[in-house]
């Protein structure tokens, strides 16, 4: 009689390890873990990216990357909700010393992101239900939501108890200045931001 095989069980992967592998296996898409769940986002359209090259030269003329202050697409932020959570805001406003400031994984504490913002692409309940609570609860004081399902321009400030208290809601035809606790007073056109014309 022969002794069966004993097969030694197979190590679980971290959410970290899980992500990384599929970051590694999907090039271009974007891996977040947020309330201990992993999202991946497919890469970004012409008109995401418009909408983010509009908003970046906005951010640079006004002097947001001079100084105290540098903007950055696409760093990650370490979010408190769980013990492996993080995020990849499309842009963020971070203090000019932010790579004093790294946790791990190339995230950054959030105790330097000044604000944050998402335009939405097919994931878009994650950028508007998700995403607030796990900012929030970071402490981010600006959230930015460029909402192109709703054609609309969300701000959100005054985070507290994992929520954002203020929102303000901008429509097409319409203006909106950002907080200057980023660091610059900025004021947009929300048909630019949308990036609805070329």
């Amino acid at each position: 009689m022969s002794a069966a095989a004993v097969e030694e069980p197979m190590e679980q992967p971290t959410l970290l390890e899980a992500a990384e592998l599929i970051s590694n296996q999907l090039p271009g898409y974007r891996v977040e873990i947020i309330g201990s769940q992993i999202t991946v986002t497919p890469p970004p359209n012409m008109r995401h990216g418009r909408s983010l090259t509009r908003l970046m030269r906005a951010l640079f003329e006004a002097g947001l990357d001079d100084g105290e202050t540098e903007v950055f697409q696409n760093i990650g932020i370490w979010l408190p909700d769980g013990p492996s959570d993080y995020a990849v805001p499309d842009l963020a406003v971070l203090d000019a010393d932010s790579d004093d400031h790294l946790i791990e994984y190339n995230c950054y504490d959030p105790a330097v992101f000044r604000l944050v913002l998402e335009v939405t692409s097919s994931n878009h309940s994650d950028d508007l239900k998700k995403k607030p609570a796990a900012y929030a609860s970071a402490g981010v004081p600006v959230y930015v939501i460029v909402d192109r399902t709703n054609q609309r321009v969300m701000v959100l400030t005054e985070p507290q108890d994992g929520e954002y208290r203020l929102h303000a809601v901008h429509h097409p035809g319409q203006s909106f200045t950002l907080p200057e606790s980023i660091g610059a007073s900025v004021t947009l056109a929300v048909d630019d931001v949308l990036a609805a014309k070329k």
